[in-house]
């Protein structure tokens, strides 16, 4: 069989034992650590064994299909992705989310290295698949499922996406403070920030927001337990594609300047939500869980957060 002339990306991430290697120079040192501190270090070399074992089997079915080439989530942020490339995801869910928001529409295959210890939401093959579904993917007789991003723009022209939510506030534990406008109005606060999630990061960081909210609401005698298992129970494909965000503000503080009645709602399709930073330093906006790539929101700099206009399209 000839080869394709699109090439293959395989997106991998170290797994805990190579962190823990890199941490104490060697795998003995690594061992004696976890074991110590009463942590199973065996699991974790069963862990290990079969992400490369994935891995390896991966590229050596695609590597007879086109040119491959591998690459560790590290470098994913800086990599120029070719427009007819095909990129493969050998991972969890999170590494899933953190390469589609680098990608232009370039289809994503994502791969679960171990069905028995992930539940793989956005990761429906299997190593055994991939030969089949490249193939059907390089002669265009695949479906992909949209995915919605959130955008954030700042008033200086940076741009970031966020596949699950962005996260606006401060790089610290200090309050954030800030002016929010959304749906007309506006309010100064002082919170621990804002979570802005897409249909797809219901099930995520928002989830948990909401679970608090939750069980403050019950320890006080209230019942929202149906209203919040409807909100973040959309682990459907159909939520994904939704152009509708929502936005949650973490621990807002009342007091004589900051206000706290804006707090959670939607942000719908043309209107946009917008953060002005009173922040001299400090001030962030990162996505996806991931700090070390982030905005500066410092004081000065206006965000607006809406639908980004392209989407992530999954192989499936």
């Amino acid at each position: 069989m000839n080869k394709s002339e699109r090439k293959i990306v395989i997106i991998t991430r170290e797994t805990r034992v190579d962190g823990l290697i890199r941490q104490f120079n060697n795998i003995a040192q690594a061992e004696f650590y976890v074991e110590k501190m009463g942590g199973d270090f065996a699991d974790y070399k069963r862990e290990s064994a079969r992400y490369k074992d994935a891995v390896s089997g991966s590229y050596e079915q695609l590597e007879q299909l086109a040119h491959v080439q591998r690459l560790d989530r590290e470098y994913v942020p800086q990599y120029i992705f070719g427009a007819d490339d095909i990129v493969v995801v050998i991972g969890q869910d999170g590494l899933v989310a953190n390469t589609l928001k680098y990608l232009r529409e370039q289809p994503l295959i994502a791969v679960n290295p171990d069905p028995a210890r992930y539940d793989g939401v956005l990761l429906p093959f299997k190593e055994s698949d991939l030969t089949a579904v490249v193939r059907d993917v390089i002669a265009g007789r695949r479906q992909f499922k949209q995915v919605t991003m959130a955008q954030a723009t700042l008033n200086n022209g940076q741009t970031m996406l966020a596949v699950n939510d962005l996260f606006i506030g401060r790089n610290t534990h200090v309050s954030a403070r800030y002016n929010l406008n959304v749906g007309g109005r506006n309010e100064n606060q002082s919170s621990s920030g804002i979570i802005v999630s897409t249909g797809l990061g219901r099930t995520g960081w928002l989830k948990s927001v909401v679970a608090g909210a939750t069980g403050v609401a019950a320890a006080l005698g209230e019942d929202m337990s149906g209203a919040a298992k409807r909100l973040t129970s959309a682990s459907g494909s159909r939520e994904w594609a939704s152009d509708t965000l929502y936005y949650s503000v973490r621990e807002p503080f009342p007091s004589k300047v900051t206000g706290t009645s804006l707090v959670f709602g939607q942000v719908p399709p043309g209107n946009p939500l917008t953060v002005t930073s009173q922040m001299p330093e400090s001030g962030v906006i990162f996505s996806d869980g991931i700090e070390q790539d982030f905005l500066q929101f410092t004081s000065g700099i206006t965000a607006t957060i809406s639908i980004a206009p392209q989407k992530g399209r999954l192989v499936v």
